[in-house]
């Protein structure tokens, strides 16, 4: 199992970030490795929604299914999140967090536990598997954070 945990700030409200990220077919303008969003529900947000996210990291391409598992949309500038499952190739949670901070601002962090096949090199693979991916998000979130500030 490897363990994945990047953050940013980010000079926008909890509620303003939220109204950007509670729209999941938009991630792929964020995410560096996420290709396609196709949803295999009819909800599109909220507990339950199910989508097959395609991602590309180098040369591997996946089809990863997800769940929404958790889906707190806060009330005025509490803490907001969205919990997800991943059940492809690579199984495990991930978590977004908004949390409020001074001065109007938030706190984003994104938090996964994955782990990888065998063919992928196991233990082995979630260890490089996860730093690469912490690089790759840390990088999506600077995305996010470019389009939520507006710069």
């Amino acid at each position: 199992m490897s363990r994945v945990r990047v953050a940013t700030l980010i000079d926008a409200s909890p509620s303003e970030v939220w109204d950007d990220l509670r729209d999941i077919a938009s991630h792929t303008e964020w995410m560096e490795d996420a290709v396609a969003i196709r949803f295999t529900s009819e909800q599109r947000e909220g507990v339950g929604t199910t989508f097959v996210a395609d991602t590309k990291v180098g040369p591997f391409r996946l089809s990863d299914p997800m769940e929404i598992t958790q889906w707190d949309e806060g009330q005025g500038e509490e803490v907001r999140s969205m919990g997800i499952r991943h059940g492809g190739v690579v199984t495990g949670t991930g978590r977004f967090s908004l949390e409020p901070i001074t001065g109007g601002r938030t706190r984003f962090t994104w938090d996964e536990e994955l782990s990888f096949p065998w063919w992928m090199g196991g233990p082995a693979g979630s260890l490089v598997g996860g730093q690469v991916l912490h690089l790759i998000w840390k990088r999506n979130l600077v995305n996010l954070k470019r389009r939520i500030e507006g710069s």
